[in-house]
């Protein structure tokens, strides 16, 4: 899962005045979308589905509370699955677009407010999302992503909030809480997964990602040790196993080999398990028998002699 934070610009994510050009760069695709006769989805929130565009610019425009001029009013995010991930979401688009809504609101969001670490809730948040199914220069037909647009203040219009800003836990001076980027990301991995059963390969984790990109030399060689025995325990089959499994063998062998009972006949008489083939078993039958020492493997035709009885001697009177 690909999270994104636009950076404020001049433009669509110009986030000082109204949110009215966003608004409309949100709802573009839907005009294209309409025009073809194709599946769209309206502006929702935490507990609405098609929410006017003009509710979202009156809404998000008007809580800003206490702000300066320069301040940010709002932060657009994008939310984007991979390939793999979009799979577990659905078969459809629209089953895929159901199941982007229920993870932002399930998932991401409450874990947005719980991350500034100031007690909030998502009933606090104010934000709207708008699901989008094409992305510009891509000729993946697997690529719906999602735009939110957030309000820099609480639905209570009181505290701000900044998910760009550098303090992560704070708890002395002017600025309490903060927000840490690393640890949301870690966390609505997790939450999507368990919410849509999803086996996620250490190669797909933000950690591994993190780590490849930001971490030292060592740290990537450890991470890549990890993922290549990961890869190895699947593959390999525990010697336990493979002991058990020979052990079986060779007890079955002992079991029907005790179970034939020798007699006079030569060793070219007695049938072997695989067809009439001496050459396939005939050591193990050998040993695993274990009744009669006076046998020859050397020569499979000699029979074995029985010891004579001494005649009494009869005295005469």
């Amino acid at each position: 899962m690909h999270i994104d934070f636009a950076p404020p610009s001049k433009g669509t994510y110009n986030n000082v005045g109204t949110c009215r050009q966003l608004a409309n760069y949100m709802e573009h695709e839907d005009l294209e979308r309409m025009e073809k006769g194709i599946y769209t989805e309206g502006f929702f929130n935490l507990t609405d589905d098609n929410i006017y565009k003009s509710k979202v610019i009156k809404d998000i425009d008007c809580n800003i509370g206490q702000l300066l001029k320069t301040d940010a009013k709002f932060y657009a995010i994008h939310v984007s699955p991979s390939k793999s991930e979009l799979r577990a979401m659905g078969n459809t688009e629209q089953e895929q677009a159901e199941a982007m809504k229920r993870y932002i609101r399930e998932v991401f969001i409450p874990e947005y407010a719980k991350n500034f670490n100031k007690g909030l809730s998502e009933t606090d948040i104010k934000f709207y999302g708008k699901i989008h199914f094409d992305r510009s220069r891509s000729n993946d037909k697997l690529n719906m992503h999602c735009h939110l647009v957030i309000s820099r203040k609480d639905q209570a219009n009181k505290k701000k909030l900044s998910p760009l800003t550098n303090h992560k836990n704070t708890k002395n001076g002017i600025i309490k809480g903060g927000f840490n980027r690393l640890n949301l990301f870690q966390q609505i991995e997790k939450g999507f997964d368990n919410l849509f059963y999803y086996n996620r390969q250490q190669t797909e984790s933000f950690n591994y990602h993190n780590t490849m990109k930001n971490g030292s030399l060592s740290e990537q060689i450890e991470v890549k040790e990890q993922n290549i025995c990961s890869d190895e325990k699947k593959n390999i089959i525990p010697d336990c196993k493979l002991e058990s499994k020979s052990s079986f063998n060779l007890k079955n062998k002992q079991t029907n080999k005790s179970s034939f009972n020798m007699d006079s006949k030569t060793k070219s008489d007695i049938p072997y398990r695989q067809g009439n083939n001496p050459s396939s078993d005939s050591f193990i039958s050998f040993v695993s028998s274990g009744t009669d020492s006076s046998f020859n493997p050397s020569n499979p035709k000699e029979e074995k002699t029985k010891p004579q009885k001494k005649k009494k001697k009869v005295h005469r009177l």
